[in-house]
């Protein structure tokens, strides 16, 4: 089963606690979902492996390391998954960035998808799905399988809160995608929304509610 890896390094629980309040911007939403983005990423690329190689420093030379392997690819899920996509390109500026476009049925909770692209070699990539809210589970479940359908076998999934309902659906449907949240909080309310959560994530985003 996929593992569920809550990041609660302390500067990532302080821009939380920011974001939270329901009387931050518009902008310094904005901000702090970035910064948390990027603090995330040093935790969610750990793994990647490395080689050794021999450079020349101004005093001589060295063997160092540097990354190998597989290259890395972005998938947010529109519209809210945009929000974290430039924090982590500002420390991996050479990852591809595809788009999976979902929204929820007010009335069914279910997911929708109306866009899909991914980059052309998303089998031979390191794949990051990002979404800033696991709710129900059903959109990234969804996105997760839209990946898979396209030949991608290397994934992970990135949030920045999740309710117990969202990592049981992802872990039911996808064993084998990990999990890394910012906050596990308590549950859902009767409208899909996460508790105590920090609302309807995209419209704090985009301004937009």
């Amino acid at each position: 089963m996929g593992q569920l890896n809550i990041l609660n390094h302390p500067l990532i629980q302080h821009k939380l606690s920011f974001m939270r309040d329901d009387e931050t911007s518009s902008k310094d939403f904005r901000d702090l979902l970035e910064e948390i983005s990027m603090l995330m990423v040093y935790e969610v690329t750990r793994d990647l492996p490395t080689k050794t190689i021999e450079i020349t420093t101004p005093i001589g030379p060295a063997k160092t390391q540097v990354l190998e392997g597989k290259q890395l690819g972005l998938v947010p899920i529109l519209r809210a998954g945009l929000g974290m996509v430039d924090g982590i390109l500002k420390l991996i500026p050479n990852a591809r960035v595809g788009h999976i476009g979902l929204y929820r049925d007010p009335v069914t909770l279910n997911p929708v998808e109306y866009y899909c692209k991914l980059p052309p070699d998303v089998g031979e990539r390191e794949l990051i799905v990002l979404d800033p809210m696991l709710a129900t589970g059903g959109s990234s479940s969804e996105a997760i399988g839209f990946v898979k359908k396209r030949g991608g076998r290397s994934i992970k999934l990135v949030c920045l809160i999740a309710a117990p309902e969202g990592v049981k659906r992802i872990q039911q449907d996808h064993p084998d995608v990990d999990i890394f949240v910012a906050a596990l909080d308590d549950h859902l309310n009767d409208h899909g929304y996460i508790v105590p959560g920090l609302g309807d994530a995209g419209d704090r985003i985009f301004g937009t509610r």
